[in-house]
């Protein structure tokens, strides 16, 4: 074809330079444009450079900004609790073979669970739902600890002996009430007209059902009933994003040592050196006045799983007063004041769904930012790890409550309450001891917050690759049921019995690959496919403990990767593992009822209780 150099092709002529150049034109725009929105949407790894940090501030002109009011930011703020606190009661306790009565103080804290992960929680024990069963067994009885708060709100300054007596057989105690009333009583409940409460008298157990019970207990099959649907956030496609940023503002509620703030909120000691050196001319003070404010802006780290301060500022009386910032090489720098907002009367912090953490970290992030003792966050988190899937993410607004001793002459402290709120569900743990000295917490119900089954029985959980329910086949590319879920992990990681029970069957199993099929109590079975070697040992009617190593991840027979698919029936049923109700391992005997309604009662009082100033110094 004919075309005049230099000029543009005129009808069906056509110059195949001209072609290449003007789609090599178009590409490299695409290109340009496409690395121009990335760095806008995502952002850098660090806050500033080195020169821009420098910058001389200028005065801002623009109006303020409410954090609460709907602005041209892209993620929500949400207010958040931080809140530590002495409460005080009276306690009786036994002192050299001597009832006493006391004033004890406890320590409350009600927080939101932590939104991010910093450097607050990059060294906790990796999660491993298995190696969590023996941190939560209970405790053995401490002479020491035999402190009951069954005279609680009989106010007493000091100390108080408690003596006790037989009364004397002329002392007859008031009646209660009348044999009338009680025959009233009685016929109304014979008769059916008593309605109040009447599942208590009658003394029968309620059976709690559920959506995905109702074919196993009524014996017909599950038509109608949606058993395969999965409730999910519709950001739920973000966990595979990387962390974005976010901003915390938090206000300074009594006077406190910079440094003690910093690490609360996720600074090291490295960067907290060379902030302080940073600030020496600006603002030399290394104390915060009550009333001062920071705004912390956080970022993805190169070289960690977490989050990292990009920017720190600090305000007075709320006017700015000094603000450091992160260069790109790794250096904190004075900077420029961010754009001016109005400070909200709560502590705020975004919201950004990239950066919330799994349910087990966020628990040990706001767990030390509130001083609490490892130990005891370890047994909080073994303890609702039957119950819950720990490696899911939290959601904003999701809140723990706390109760403990202060702690006592050797720094040991004693974890007495804990209340998990996740959605509009709370489980709450109460610690009760029993007459022979145990010590163990239990719900509202007096169920122990053990499961007899473990929903993800291999260690560190592994990744959900594939949940319960209908789905096409990836090898087959039929639409069938599956009938459980499929947990990743690398080849050869230990596989545990989910429950105590005796071995059914341990060989080859077609699709399944190497099988084990574990038999439970009332009618629960465990399955687990695809292993790629089976335990020493299984063979059919052998006994397995829980926790028991029974074979390892593999990805033998129909499989398209190492994993493990773990199943559970009831009564021949499939059901979720990840979502059925699974029965209790412990309950409280009949004969502590009474004494244990009485403790709830107490802790629930507790934590409703005005709180005395803190005698240390507050982070929030």
């Amino acid at each position: 074809m004919k075309s005049t150099d230099g000029d543009i092709p005129q009808g069906r002529e056509l110059s195949f330079a001209w072609l290449a150049g003007t789609v090599m034109t178009g590409l490299t725009s695409v290109l340009l444009m496409g690395a121009a929105l990335y760095v806008s949407f995502l952002g850098q790894d660090t806050f500033s450079t080195a020169y821009e940090a420098l910058q001389i501030e200028q005065p801002h002109t623009a109006s303020a900004t409410s954090l609460l009011i709907k602005t041209d930011r892209l993620k929500p703020v949400a207010q958040t609790r931080s809140d530590r606190e002495i409460v005080e009661a009276s306690i009786r306790e036994t002192v050299d073979g001597r009832g006493m009565i006391r004033r004890q103080p406890f320590v409350r804290i009600r927080a939101t669970l932590a939104t991010s992960a910093t450097a607050l929680s990059d060294n906790i024990p990796a999660y491993d739902p298995v190696a969590l069963l023996s941190r939560s067994q209970a405790l053995a009885a401490q002479d020491d600890l035999q402190v009951s708060t069954d005279v609680y709100g009989a106010e007493v300054e000091g100390e108080v002996a408690v003596q006790t007596a037989s009364l004397p057989v002329n002392i007859r105690p008031a009646v209660q009430i009348s044999d009338k009333k009680a025959a009233e009583f009685v016929r109304a409940v014979i008769e059916g007209n008593f309605t109040d409460g009447d599942s208590a008298i009658l003394g029968y157990a309620p059976i709690e059902t559920g959506v995905r019970d109702l074919g196993i207990m009524t014996g017909e099959g599950i038509s109608g009933v949606a058993e395969n649907v999965t409730v999910m956030p519709k950001t739920h496609l973000a966990e595979d994003a990387g962390f974005g940023r976010s901003e915390r503002v938090l206000t300074i509620r009594e006077q406190s040592s910079l440094e003690d703030v910093l690490i609360k909120n996720g600074f090291t000691a490295q960067m907290i050196g060379a902030i302080t050196k940073t600030l020496r001319n600006v603002y030399p003070s290394t104390i915060l006045p009550a009333g001062a404010r920071l705004r912390i802006l956080f970022g993805p780290s190169r070289t960690s799983n977490s989050l990292i301060p990009y920017r720190m500022s600090i305000y007075v009386q709320d006017v700015h007063a000094a603000t450091v910032a992160l260069t790109d090489r790794g250096q904190y720098v004075l900077g420029l004041a961010p754009p001016a907002i109005e400070f909200p009367e709560e502590d705020t912090e975004e919201i950004n769904v990239n950066n919330l953490p799994t349910i087990y970290r966020s628990i040990w992030e706001t767990a030390r930012k509130h001083d609490v003792p490892d130990e005891i966050t370890d047994r909080i988190v073994a303890m609702f790890a039957y119950d819950l899937d720990l490696n899911k993410r939290i959601a904003p607004g999701d809140s723990i409550e706390i109760l403990e001793t202060p702690p006592d002459a050797s720094a040991r402290t004693e974890l007495l309450y804990v209340g998990l709120k996740l959605g509009n569900t709370t489980r709450e743990l109460y610690r009760f001891r029993t007459d022979d000295g145990t010590v163990d917490f239990y719900d509202p119900n007096g169920q122990s917050g053990k499961r007899f089954l473990q929903r993800r029985p291999l260690k560190g959980g592994g990744r959900i690759s594939s949940r319960f329910g209908y789905r096409k086949h990836p090898v087959f590319g039929t639409y069938k049921l599956h009938s459980g879920v499929d947990l990743s992990a690398p080849r050869n990681t230990p596989i545990y019995a989910a429950g105590d029970g005796v071995v059914e069957t341990a060989k080859w199993a077609s699709g399944y690959g190497r099988y084990v099929k574990l038999k439970h109590v009332n009618g629960f079975e465990t399955a687990y496919g695809h292993m790629n070697k089976i335990a020493d040992g299984m063979a059919p009617g052998v006994r397995v403990r829980q926790g028991q190593i029974i074979g390892y991840v593999g990805t033998t027979g129909v499989s398209t990767g190492n994993h493990l698919h773990f199943e559970i029936k009831i009564n021949g049923r499939f059901v979720d593992p990840l979502s059925v109700k699974l029965p209790r391992d412990k309950a409280l005997p009949p004969q502590y009822q009474r004494q244990f309604a009485e403790t709830v009662a107490q802790m629930q009082d507790l934590m409703q209780r005005d709180a005395k100033p803190m005698t240390v110094a507050s982070t929030e």
